[in-house]
């Protein structure tokens, strides 16, 4: 009955206007999201008209002879980005059950702080402070003492010269890291003290009541962190650029120079003089929104997996 009359009941005016607003915004959303992918369409239909598919996996990069290919860029984005997560990941998610499980109050408030500070720290900052302080610390003695003792490998093969991907990798790690511990802290939290102490009840450890009801409780936000710190490293320009050498190859030693699709982009676009050459630059762009716009539909479906399929379920 209580229903019925409020289905009756008259929509007030200021419900309609923020229902109406409400939608407009959405659509808002959508609308620019469709405007950015046409127009990178439109722009680099030039080089799609006469590389094709073909641009995906050509190595050459030679804007003398218009002869372009994206795999170097590809590859270096994706290895830099996937390094730095394998990195950042477990540090950062040690760092959030430190500070949720085991620090002292005391001490919880000025670490929490400064991680989240990390995060506020413009990239630029960060470039400059790979080129002076990491840079050199890399090149001797870390480069130069894997090349010694594990030069054999095709990892650590080349000769060591500071700027590479180890660099880009690195500096990478620490940018995305306040990003999977802030997630990840504040995901932790939310767990409800009865697992905590339906564990202990059992008599548990406070280390397997850690490992096996609180942070196997919060998993799926914790993978949503870390594929948020993951679009963070894909989109990245800046302090790579400074670090990461800026050559076009594919490479598996880490010492080696590279280029991610970002950097490639913000070297390269002030430098292009012809129409091929502009187009193909966005066309990189193009391929840089494809990879985030795939990891973010594999974050979604892996965190959706994670909640038991859930119809309608959220992280």
């Amino acid at each position: 009955m209580l229903q019925r009359q409020q289905r009756r009941r008259p929509r007030n005016l200021g419900d309609a206007l923020f229902q109406g607003w409400a939608w407009l915004m959405a659509a808002t959303v959508l609308l620019i999201v469709l405007l950015l992918v046409y127009r990178l369409l439109s722009d680099s239909l030039p080089g799609l008209s006469r590389f094709g598919l073909g641009f995906l996996v050509a190595q050459d990069w030679n804007p003398i002879t218009e002869t372009f290919g994206a795999l170097p860029a590809i590859y270096g984005t994706l290895v830099s980005s996937l390094l730095a997560l394998a990195i950042a990941g477990p540090v950062g998610l040690l760092s959030a059950i430190f500070l949720t499980e085991l620090a002292p109050p005391w001490l919880d408030a000025p670490l929490s702080f400064l991680v989240e500070l990390l995060a506020s720290i413009p990239s630029v900052v960060y470039g400059l402070w790979g080129i002076y302080v990491l840079v050199p610390i890399l090149r001797d003695p870390v480069e130069r003492g894997l090349h010694d003792a594990l030069g054999s490998l095709p990892l650590f093969s080349c000769a060591p010269l500071g700027f590479g991907m180890l660099a880009a990798v690195l500096i990478l790690a620490v940018m995305i890291l306040p990003y999977t511990t802030a997630v990840a802290r504040d995901v932790l939290r939310a767990v409800p003290n009865d697992q905590r102490e339906a564990m202990l009840a059992l008599g548990a450890t406070r280390w397997e009541t850690i490992w096996r009801a609180v942070v196997p409780y919060a998993r799926s936000g914790i993978v949503g962190g870390l594929m948020l710190a993951l679009g963070r490293a894909v989109g990245e320009t800046m302090a790579v650029t400074m670090v990461i050498g800026n050559r076009p190859q594919v490479s598996a030693c880490l010492f080696n120079p590279a280029y991610t699709l970002a950097s490639q982009i913000a070297n390269e676009f002030t430098e292009a003089t012809s129409d091929l050459y502009i187009s193909v630059l966005i066309e990189l762009g193009l391929v840089l929104f494809v990879i985030t716009l795939i990891l973010n539909g594999l974050a979604r479906l892996l965190v959706w997996r994670m909640e038991g399929g859930r119809r309608g379920g959220r992280p």
